[in-house]
C-alpha cells in the first residue's frame, strides 16, 4: 500500500491560477522522497492539500489507503507536516508546544510529556525545555517543528524546507536524524532548495514545474543522465598558458582558480597529465556543484522552453 497517492489533483485559485494541473504521484511506504520545483511550481500547494490546509478542486488524495475527502481524520493522523513558516505561540516554553501538539490527537497529559521530552532530546533541544519560543535561534525553532510534528507518530513526516536558515553542523545532525527516522519504518517526503539534501538522503525524486510533474524516478537513474561535471582546480599560481585536451573545456576564473568541464565516462588522469606538462601545479579539487543541482538546472530550463527531457 502506498504511504501517498494522489490521482489527477488540480487546484485552482479564485484568482484563476492553476497551482496544479492533474498532478499524479505516488509515493511507497518507507520511502525517503524528494518533491522539488522552482518557486511558484505547486510545491506548497501539493502538500498544503495532502495536509488539508488548502482545499482541492478535483481529483484524489490517499494516504496509507486512507481517503482524504471521506476519512479526512485517519489522514491527518497518519501524517506529520513540518511546513516552512513559524507558527509558534512565540510565549509557551519549548515543551508546552510539542505537549500541546500531542493534545491535538488526543493523548494523555503524562504519555505526551515522554513522547515530547524523547523529541526534544533526539533534536538536541531538552536543554532548552524551559524556554519561550521568542529567544531560540532560527535553527532551533526549525528542529522544534521537527519535534513538534513528531510527537503522534506520524507514518508519514512531510519536511517542507526543514533545514532553511539551520547552519552546516546543525544541518547534518538533522539528516542522521531523518535518516533513523525513515531507517525506523517513517516514510519521509522532502521539499528542500538544498539540493545536495535531496540527493544526500533521498531514494527516489519527482519535479514539478508550472504545477505539472515532469520527472519521477529514482535517484540514481536520474543522475544518470549526467553528460558532463565541472571540476574547479585551486591553483598554486596563475599559469601562463592553459592546455587544450579532448574530452576537457578549461575557463581560467582568477589568478588561483580553473573551471575544468569534463565530459561523461573521462578520466581525470589525463587532464592532470596535460596539467603536470604545462607546470600547472594543482593543490585542491572540488565539485563546482552538486549533480542533482546541475541535472534539476538543465530540466527545469529545458521544460521551461517547450523542449523534450533528457531520456
Amino acid at each position: 500500500m502506498p504511504a501517498l497517492a494522489v490521482k489527477k489533483l488540480t487546484k485552482v485559485y479564485r484568482n484563476g491560477h492553476q497551482a496544479l494541473r492533474g498532478v499524479d504521484l505516488t509515493v511507497d511506504e518507507g520511502d525517503f522522497f524528494a518533491l522539488l520545483g522552482p518557486n511558484g511550481a505547486g510545491k506548497s500547494t501539493l502538500i498544503g492539500i495532502v495536509a488539508s490546509l488548502v482545499t482541492k478542486t478535483g481529483g484524489e488524495v490517499h494516504v496509507f489507503g486512507h481517503d482524504l475527502d471521506r476519512e479526512p481524520e485517519l489522514v491527518k493522523a497518519s501524517l506529520g507536516l513540518v511546513p516552512q513558516e513559524f507558527n509558534f505561540n512565540l510565549f509557551l516554553p519549548v515543551i508546552e508546544v510539542v505537549i500541546n501538539q500531542a493534545g491535538y490527537y488526543g493523548i494523555p497529559r503524562r504519555e505526551a510529556e515522554a513522547r515530547a521530552e524523547y523529541a526534544l532530546r533526539q533534536l538536541d533541544l531538552w536543554d532548552r525545555r524551559g524556554s519561550q519560543m521568542r529567544v531560540l535561534s532560527g535553527g532551533m525553532k526549525r528542529r522544534l517543528m521537527i519535534a513538534r510534528a513528531l510527537v503522534h507518530r506520524p507514518r508519514l513526516l512531510i519536511l517542507d524546507e526543514p533545514t532553511a536558515g539551520v547552519d552546516i553542523e546543525i544541518r547534518h545532525a538533522v539528516w542522521r536524524f531523518l535518516r533513523e527516522l525513515n531507517a525506523g519504518g517513517t516514510t519521509i517526503i522532502l521539499t528542500t532548495h538544498y539540493l545536495e539534501e535531496a540527493e544526500s538522503l533521498c531514494r527516489n525524486i519527482a519535479i514539478i514545474n508550472d504545477g505539472r510533474i515532469t520527472e519521477n524516478v529514482d535517484m540514481g537513474a536520474l543522475l544518470g543522465r549526467l553528460k558532463t561535471q565541472t571540476l574547479v582546480l585551486d591553483l598554486k599560481r596563475r599559469p601562463t598558458r592553459l592546455p587544450q585536451r579532448d574530452g576537457f573545456v578549461l575557463e581560467q576564473r582568477d589568478d588561483h582558480t580553473l573551471e575544468v568541464e569534463v565530459a561523461e565516462d573521462t578520466s581525470i588522469n589525463g587532464l592532470f597529465e596535460a596539467l603536470s606538462h604545462a607546470g600547472i601545479e594543482v593543490v585542491g579539487l572540488r565539485n563546482k556543484q552538486n549533480r542533482l543541482e546541475q541535472l534539476f538546472l538543465t530540466l527545469v530550463e529545458n521544460d521551461r522552453g517547450g523542449r523534450d527531457l533528457p531520456a
